[in-house]
């Protein structure tokens, strides 16, 4: 599938994929690590009913990074001028990991796009804390990491993963990602090459961690800070879906969601999967979306 490219009001120039279908049309969001490479099992097994619109998200992909982010508002930001640039005017929205907090902002700050939205893996609506490292190299929960100068300089996972992306440690990602994300199936090699290959594009990934530290759209404080109490504004059906072996994202977080967002959203454990669904059991996902879009 070519990649196509659309530039921003803000200057930034968006990459995506567009699969062509019928007149429902959904918009996917990947999340951190990954890109709308990511989706590619999700788009070829859809129903040919939806159009299909997979971006690259701003300092992801072939997508620009001429601005740093502050918070994940700004790549709501940037999903708005998206859907603009294309004149899409009504859609669906499934955000998978931190895809999934964005398209939560997207729909609290822009009444009236969205008609449905699918939360895969995702972050909570109280952010996603990140802890510090003691001198030996472990975490210390009980220190959260408070500015991006905090989480950059964390000697943790930040400087971990970011070396991994420095040196091209393309084994070293791999391991990442079969003890966290693909802990019961693996892509293809070749297809697990292309993911690799695509991962080390991001340029981001101080920015997203701290992005994610901060993000609360609860009524809550989160221990970081006070929630914006715009949950409330997401009045749109959400559906909730969560591996129940994923690693990465807690049942704990899962259940913030379901408290916050109330009586718009249903929560659906997938079974025997983790943080990929679409790796562990694509069938599975793939009739999850398919029953509640419609």
């Amino acid at each position: 599938m070519a990649m196509q490219k659309i530039l921003l009001d803000n200057g930034e120039t968006i990459s995506y994929r567009e699969r062509y279908g019928g007149e429902q049309v959904v918009v996917l969001v990947h999340g951190n690590m990954t890109s709308s490479q990511h989706w590619d099992v999700l788009i070829d097994a859809l129903d040919p009913r939806y159009k299909l619109y997979a971006l690259d998200l701003r300092g992801f992909g072939e997508s620009s990074y001429h601005t740093r982010v502050q918070g994940i508002a700004d790549f709501a930001a940037d999903l708005r001028g998206f859907v603009d640039a294309l004149g899409l005017e009504t859609f669906h929205l499934v955000g998978w990991s931190t895809g999934g907090a964005i398209c939560m902002q997207f729909v609290a700050d822009n009444p009236g796009y969205c008609e449905k939205l699918v939360l895969l893996a995702s972050a909570s609506t109280r952010g996603y804390p990140f802890s510090g490292t003691k001198a030996d190299g472990t975490p210390d929960l009980q220190t959260r990491l408070q500015s991006i100068e905090e989480v950059e300089t964390d000697a943790g996972k930040t400087k971990a993963i970011q070396g991994l992306y420095d040196t091209k440690n393309r084994e070293g990602l791999k391991g990442l990602w079969n003890a966290l994300i693909y802990t019961h199936k693996q892509p293809d090699e070749k297809k697990y090459d292309e993911y690799v290959s695509d991962m080390l594009t991001q340029r981001n990934l101080a920015d997203v961690y701290h992005s994610l530290n901060t993000f609360n759209i609860s009524n809550v404080h989160n221990g970081l800070s006070q929630g914006t109490n715009q949950a409330k504004d997401v009045t749109i059906p959400v559906l909730i879906l969560r591996g129940d072996r994923d690693y990465v994202v807690s049942e704990e977080m899962t259940q913030e969601i379901v408290e916050d967002l109330g009586e718009n959203a249903t929560y659906i454990p997938l079974t025997n999967t983790g943080h990929s669904p679409l790796i562990d059991d694509l069938p599975q996902l793939t009739q999850r979306i398919e029953e509640f879009l419609g």
